[in-house]
């Protein structure tokens, strides 16, 4: 007996049982009862069609909840500082771990932010350099771009053994940010030529910025100011009237009867105009300041953003700035050298992070390059840089598409650092399309069967190669491989570039063939973004779409994005006699109760809020009124519930017939979003569908010349061949289509391809190959031919 029990296993510790996550009956956005249950410390790769519910499941039910979770371990009074998250949609969410989430939002855009302070680099290194940097200047606060100098002197009085006494005190902070341009690194100057016509009055309507109309109050607050002139022409203005009409400080005066705040219109524009983000104004008001505003190098600092004092100090003849403006493959090789032992806990930490820019293919960048020019990809694996070194363990990582922007040969290293992580005791959960990160999952979870509502349920979990015969859209086109073009198309003109040295370019010299499907490839980095936007420039004839994500609120939605609500409110108007605007539900037509929102939200403080459906619209977002109106025997909310395939149909022929509505409509189509309904939010779009919807917003643009910047990105391979044929509609019809792109099936499918290489960074920035497809494959002289090459077969 005593024998037998020593073979028999030992009993499994209850804490080793829980290694599974699992989610029973999620139903966030486009979910349909789903339930699953996901191995941790695993690899589990999510795929599926563009908009299956890959990112609701993954980042809107598993890594919220965790989040969430996380957050309610503080005390009320921490989150009451934090966001309210409300819990997801789901019956059951067991064994969760921490949830670290590297998504592709666009890193801030603030000016001030640069690759740098995002990583903590700097931090590091403005230490190093107020340790050993000669002469020595102050603390690494002297060497910060961020941080003002500022002194100051007075009194303050202190009570001390039950007396007030005066003390005479004084402090100063030496700051490295350079004074003229406020860290910024250029300087704005306003072309006044562009805010007033100064051969006329103001009476005679001499100011041109949009919405300063003769009349307006915006207008008669110069006009009638009494300062100047109104009816003398600006040119003839003395140099006092001058500087009260554009440069005046706030001053409290009396204009027209009412008591108002006057001030120059320089300032006034500055601030009403100039201090948004560019990305949110109007498209007049853009187009206004991209006229009138003109940025230059700051004089002072030559764009290095620090003060004389901070570039002054120097380690081995490099100063902060020169540290910084270094490829960071090049700076790790020099911080390497230095050998000091009174920091060198700081060089080891320091060199660490450095190398892990190299090793995750980002050691083209600089750490003064600014945080809001990174690309999706590109942001994203600056953010996983935090993670690489990191002792965590039993964490979950979440990845939404982390070789978007990655060559296929770099797609090689992400993959390696995916499984590095997961050797660590990790769980990691990757939303991907590219076949190559699929094939190294240890699980995968694949989503369908469709789009919107005809998907959000399991299609397929298990191995790759369950996957493959699987006989789900994945699993069909898991192998599929676009094969080369048995012939290509002829130019019918060429675009000269001549001398292109943009960032990393090097007096390049190519003629980009017009009339036919271009694509231009490289390894990231390696300057194909420099090459097209630095070089075509998007105006007159050129129509650029680039990665910049589409903004929206939740009353955002198709409609009022591809300015297809437009035509549908004028067509109901017409049909009964009155204002387009009651057919609007952030206008005249909006539910009183709910604002138009169609929910009303309850605020709960550190509680997460709740939103419940209005009671008195029912959700549909318009007064009752209004939808008595109807148009082909639909009403207004009934419209926007449409999907854009019904739609089509409806706004194509009978009574509600609208061309201008259906034109736009074709569009949406085109791309392939014929299952989107008009008035879904675009809160609630997946990447892959707003990148669409993008596109099919500018396909109605006037031009001869398509730039597409990774049309590729959040699509599936299924999804790839409908963008394709776009391409070849667009390129039939007349155009010249210009793609930047690093997807197999792209470049086979091209007329010509310019490679650029053979690097990145000071590598790269020459012309590898030009040519067609086949020439390339044939040659296999650069990255790219090896890697087509092999895609194809050939």
């Amino acid at each position: 007996m005593a024998t037998r029990k020593n073979t028999q296993t030992p009993a499994r510790h209850a804490a080793d049982s829980h290694d599974l996550i699992r989610v029973h009956g999620a139903r966030v956005n486009n979910l349909k009862d789903v339930s699953i249950e996901i191995p941790k410390r695993r690899l589990t790769v999510f795929t599926g069609v563009s908009g299956s519910g890959k990112s609701s499941l993954v980042f809107d039910t598993i890594a919220a909840e965790s989040q969430r979770l996380i957050n309610e371990t503080y005390s009320a009074f921490v989150q009451g500082f934090m966001p309210t998250l409300a819990r997801p949609e789901v019956d059951v969410l067991d064994g969760l771990t921490t949830a670290i989430i590297v998504d592709q939002q666009r890193m801030g855009g603030d000016p001030r932010s640069t690759v740098g302070t995002a990583t903590d680099a700097n931090a590091m290194l403005r230490i190093l350099f107020s340790r050993l940097g000669k002469p020595y200047i102050g603390s690494p606060k002297a060497f910060s771009f961020n941080v003002a100098s500022i002194s100051g002197a007075g009194a303050v009085t202190v009570e001390r053994g039950g007396q007030t006494v005066k003390e005479r005190r004084s402090f100063s902070i030496t700051g490295g940010m350079c004074p003229r341009c406020e860290g910024r690194g250029s300087v704005t100057d306003l072309d006044l030529t562009q805010l007033y016509d100064d051969s006329k009055s103001l009476n005679d309507g001499a100011l041109t910025v949009p919405g300063y109309k003769p009349g307006g109050w915006s207008y008669r607050l110069y006009s009638e100011s009494g300062l100047y002139d109104a009816d003398k022409p600006i040119r003839r203005y003395t140099k006092r009237e001058l500087h009260d009409f554009l440069h005046r400080e706030p001053v409290r005066m009396q204009i027209a009867g009412i008591n108002m705040t006057y001030e120059g219109l320089v300032p006034r524009i500055q601030k009403s105009m100039l201090a948004k983000d560019r990305e949110s104004m109007q498209p007049h008001i853009r187009e206004f300041v991209d006229r009138a505003v003109t940025f230059t190098t700051c004089p002072d600092c030559d764009g290095t953003r620090l003060t004389e004092a901070a570039r002054s100090s120097k380690i081995r003849k490099v100063s902060i700035a020169d540290a910084c403006a270094m490829q960071i493959s090049d700076l790790a090789a020099w911080v390497d050298s230095l050998d000091e032992p009174s920091v060198a806990p700081l060089l080891a930490t320091l060199h660490h992070t450095l190398e892990s820019f190299v090793e995750i293919g980002l050691g083209y960048l600089s750490l003064d390059r600014p945080a809001g020019t990174l690309s999706g990809g590109e942001a994203q694996r600056v953010k996983m840089i935090r993670h690489l070194g990191s002792s965590l363990t039993d964490t979950t990582y979440v990845f939404d598409e982390p070789t978007t922007g990655l060559h296929p040969h770099d797609i090689q290293r992400m993959n390696g650092l995916l499984m590095r992580l997961r050797d660590k005791g990790n769980t990691v959960l990757v939303v991907e399309h590219k076949p190559e990160t699929i094939a190294i999952a240890d699980h995968v979870v694949d989503l369908g069967p469709g789009a919107g509502t005809a998907g959000g349920t399991v299609c397929f979990e298990g191995t790759v190669d369950g996957l493959r015969k699987g006989g789900t859209i994945t699993g069909r086109h898991f192998d599929d491989r676009a094969a080369l073009k048995g012939t290509v198309r002829k130019p019918t003109g060429v675009l000269p570039i001549r001398g292109a040295a943009t960032h990393n370019l090097r007096d390049v010299d190519v003629d980009i063939p017009l009339g036919v499907l271009t694509v231009i490839t490289g390894v990231a980095g390696s300057g194909k973004s420099s090459l097209i936007h630095g070089s075509i420039p998007a105006g007159e004839g050129v129509v650029s779409i680039d990665q910049a994500a589409i903004r929206g609120s939740r009353r955002s939605n198709p409609a009022t994005y591809t300015g297809l609500l437009d035509p549908i409110r004028k067509a109901f108007a017409k049909a009964h006699g009155v204002k387009p605007a009651l057919f609007s539900a952030n206008s005249e037509g909006a539910c009183p109760t709910c604002n138009g929102a169609g929910v009303v939200y309850t605020d709960l403080a550190m509680m997460a809020g709740v939103a419940t459906t209005c009671e008195d619209c029912e959700g549909k977002r318009f007064q009752a009124s209004v939808l008595d109106y109807h148009l082909g025997g639909r009403d207004i909310s009934e419209v926007l519930a449409m999907p854009v395939t019904e739609a089509l149909e409806f706004f194509g022929a009978g009574e509600a017939a609208t061309p201008a509505a259906h034109r736009i409509l074709d569009r949406l189509a085109d791309v392939g979003l014929g299952y989107v309904s008009l008035g879904q939010p675009l809160t609630t779009l997946s990447g892959g569908e707003r990148q669409r919807l993008k596109l099919a917003t500018h396909m109605s643009d006037k031009g001869g010349v398509y730039v597409l910047d990774e049309p590729t990105t959040g699509l599936h391979l299924a999804d790839v061949e409908q963008l394709l044929g776009l391409l070849d509609r667009l390129v039939d019809s007349g155009k010249s289509v210009i793609v930047i792109e690093h997807h197999q099936a792209v470049m086979a499918h091209a007329d010509w391809i310019v490679d650029l290489g053979p690097g990145a960074g000071h590598d790269g920035g020459r012309i590898v190959f030009e040519g067609t497809p086949a020439d390339l494959v044939a040659a296999r002289s650069t990255l790219t031919g090896e890697h087509l090459a092999a895609y194809v077969g050939g």
